[in-house]
């Protein structure tokens, strides 16, 4: 059968990981910063996203890159933070999540599996 992974606090993606998300139909995925130190950057607190044991969307060690290439049906971003930029429809960070293949989805969104 069809399966899904919630996971809304994720400081590390690990081998482990994303071999237990391969194959899934859907992941949920840990979307609070798009950077590591951006509340710091917006003034709005003085912890990193690792620190707060949430990994970043982006760069080289962020969600995005770690999970791609991964056989997963559809990914998504939740328990995004209101500093995230990808929040945003038309951000530059929107497009770049949107292009890698994940989606954020709307309050209310319901999902068949």
């Amino acid at each position: 059968g069809k399966y899904f992974y919630f996971l809304a606090a994720c400081a590390d993606v690990t081998d482990d990981l994303k071999s237990r998300l391969t194959g899934a139909a859907l992941v949920f995925f840990d979307g609070t910063v798009w950077r590591d130190d951006e509340l710091i950057v917006q003034g709005l607190g003085t912890k990193t996203g690792q620190g707060m044991g949430h990994i970043s969307m982006s760069g080289d060690q962020g969600a995005i890159a770690s999970l791609a290439g991964l056989d997963i049906g559809r990914k998504m971003f939740l328990h995004i933070n209101n500093s995230n930029p990808a929040l945003l429809h038309g951000s530059d960070e929107r497009k770049a999540v949107e292009q890698a293949g994940w989606q954020i989805p709307a309050d209310g969104t319901e999902i068949t599996l």
